[in-house]
């Protein structure tokens, strides 16, 4: 596996060593000693989650507060995503900006986002199928969200002229000034 660090301190893309023949394909797409060194730190997950989206379908930016905060390795299984990372650590230099990283079935790419940060997704593809590990437990209580459209973040979600289809609970966030803070 290649582990490339992005601009965001301790967010990872992670490219995996596809191995292709007449039948098919193979990869490793989590080793936890090889991802636990690739990242230089100890991450233990304890939770998988799995969603499927149609086209235009936003979800985020969310994270987890306080205790509750949670790592997350994500990736797509079928189809393509727009996955965006906001690092909303509050002594951070990178504090309010973000990461976004196409993922596919095809480039098999995952993302790690550590705690202290939002994380959201947009569906580029007719559907996709959205996998990603946590190193905590939900926890309803902790909830946080950032509004996708936050002013101060200014993401380009990359879909022109499409409306996104958001929850009524994620049209409702706060922008970054006004979110619940991480810590």
């Amino acid at each position: 596996m290649n582990f490339i660090e992005t601009h965001l301190k301790g967010c990872y893309i992670i490219e995996p060593r596809v191995f292709t023949d007449a039948r098919g394909y193979f990869f490793e797409s989590f080793n936890q000693k090889t991802f636990n060194e690739g990242v230089n730190q100890q991450v233990n997950f304890v939770q998988d989650n799995q969603s499927f989206s149609s086209k235009g379908v936003l979800r985020g930016l969310h994270y987890q507060t306080g205790e509750h905060a949670q790592a997350k390795l994500v990736r797509v299984i079928t189809g393509s995503v727009l996955d965006v990372a906001v690092d909303i650590r509050p002594e951070s230099e990178t504090y309010g900006q973000y990461v976004a990283v196409e993922l596919t079935a095809e480039n098999n790419k995952q993302l790690f986002i550590p705690r202290g940060f939002a994380h959201g997704f947009v569906v580029l593809s007719d559907t996709a199928t959205f996998f990603y590990k946590c190193d905590n437990f939900y926890n309803k209580e902790s909830e946080g969200g950032i509004i996708y459209n936050c002013p101060e973040i200014n993401i380009d979600w990359e879909l022109e002229g499409i409306d996104f289809l958001v929850s009524e609970k994620d049209e409702i966030l706060p922008t970054l000034t006004n979110a619940r803070k991480i810590w």
